[in-house]
């Protein structure tokens, strides 16, 4: 059979691990994809770090993703430019593409479906969320025929490290970032992951194939853990809940003037301890996804590095292999249902807040009233301090499920009122389809 001939993009961590399986593995290779599969040339930015691949390199990736004797080009580069411009250019020249860029596809994977579109070409992404573990192709494919209500789970191993040493260790946000950078889970700038960028990016590539709408990082609401605190862990520890930050995407129902739309979000929660998601310590990713015939399931395995990663973009080339052999053709892009993305004001979720208050009479009543003014019903009240006399106590309140609005707009009041002097944290509270949250 003809070669299939693979260009890579990228020679890091990841890219490094592709071109080693690439070759160690070339006879299985083969024979699953129906062809030979090689290296046709690999792109880099400083060839003499990689002599090793002798004449493969090249530092003109723009003419090696148009050149004859290329047939799938594999992206690893990330960002959003050059790799954008490369990877158009190489579906025009009717080259299918791998990529693991979920920057590059949060932001114009439509342009990028279009494209392969009209050349007749593949376009395949599984590295791109959660690296080894199959989730894209079951949402495109195994789960084609049926409605998928819920996708929300844990996609970033950085952030989830962290939470997971602060939850251990009782050690606080730097002290836990510190370890996390010394151990190689974070890196020098971790900015993308503990702001959640990263996850928000990773959550719009996962609604907009869960909902068949088109929804980018612009559209999901984003906040990192930077402000999550040691007894902020104590505090889920004693609802019976632990902190994690999740990515949740949700089909919401029509409600009231709102039509049915699509609600995408990235934030740290508190999580019941009895959710599967909640045991998924250290680095290690999953996904809780819910789906009307199917019902409830979970992905669950190494969500980065090199090696999962390049596992992911090895099955995607193999693929493309089969298509080119075979004469098929990956899923197109699916956005037929069009649906709106919901205001997060308008998105009901529940709160923990801690209040650091005046101890006195007619506090509670005061901070009850506020609730109560926007609609927002008290599910507990948990004071601790105060009563012999002292001059201030410690205030928890946990809603019921409210708009987000809501919420937000009664906790900027009591920041004003003169017997709330602090108000220290506030946190969301989200069961993920479990029943069960402490309350």
């Amino acid at each position: 059979m003809t070669p299939i001939r693979v260009a890579m993009l990228g020679c890091g961590t990841v890219g490094r691990e592709v071109v080693r399986l690439l070759r160690e593995h070339a006879d299985e290779l083969a024979a699953r994809a129906g062809a030979p599969v090689e290296l046709a040339g690999v792109a880099v930015r400083r060839p003499h770090k990689h002599a090793d691949l002798g004449d493969l390199l090249t530092d003109d990736a723009a003419r090696l993703v148009t050149r004859d004797d290329v047939d799938v080009v594999v992206e690893v580069i990330g960002g959003i430019e050059p790799a954008r411009t490369l990877l158009l250019e190489a579906l025009k020249a009717g080259k299918s593409v791998v990529t693991a860029n979920k920057a590059l596809l949060a932001d114009d994977g439509p342009a990028l479906a279009e494209a392969a579109d009209a050349s007749g070409v593949d376009l395949y992404y599984e590295a791109a969320v959660a690296a080894a573990i199959p989730l894209l192709r079951s949402l495109r494919e195994s789960l084609a025929g049926d409605r998928i209500t819920r996708v929300a789970g844990i996609v970033n191993g950085t952030t989830n490290f962290i939470l997971s040493a602060m939850t251990a260790s009782g050690s606080s946000f730097s002290e836990a970032l510190e370890e996390a950078t010394r151990l190689g889970y974070a890196e020098a700038d971790p900015s993308a992951d503990v702001d959640g960028y990263d996850a928000a990016s990773k959550a719009a590539i996962l609604a907009s194939l869960a909902f068949h709408t088109r929804v980018t990082a612009n559209d999901v609401h984003c906040e990192g853990i930077r402000s999550v605190t040691a007894s902020d862990i104590t505090a889920a520890a004693g609802m019976g809940c632990v902190i994690k930050l999740v990515a949740i995407c949700e089909r919401t129902p029509p409600d009231g003037d709102i039509p049915e739309s699509v609600s995408a979000r990235v934030y740290p929660a508190m999580i019941p301890a009895a959710h599967p998601l909640a045991s998924v310590d250290g680095a290690f990713n999953a996904v809780f996804v819910e789906a009307e015939a199917a019902g409830q399931m979970m992905f669950y395995g190494q969500g980065a590095g090199g090696a999962p990663t390049a596992s992911a973009v090895l099955g995607d080339i193999v693929a493309v292999a089969r298509n080119r052999v075979g004469g098929g053709r990956a899923p197109r892009e699916s956005a037929y249902a069009s649906l709106p993305v919901r205001a997060m004001g308008s998105v009901r979720t529940r709160y923990h807040v801690s209040l650091d208050v005046d101890d006195r009479a007619g506090v509670l009543a005061a901070i009850s009233g506020e609730f109560a003014h926007r609609g927002v019903s008290i599910a507990a009240v948990r004071q601790t301090g105060g009563g012999n006399g002292g001059a201030a106590a410690r205030l928890v309140v946990v809603t019921h499920a409210a708009p987000e609005a809501a919420l937000a707009a009664t906790v900027e009041v009591l920041a004003g009122l003169d017997a709330v002097r602090a108000v220290d944290s506030v946190l969301r509270v989200e069961d993920l389809g479990r029943k069960g949250v402490a309350g």
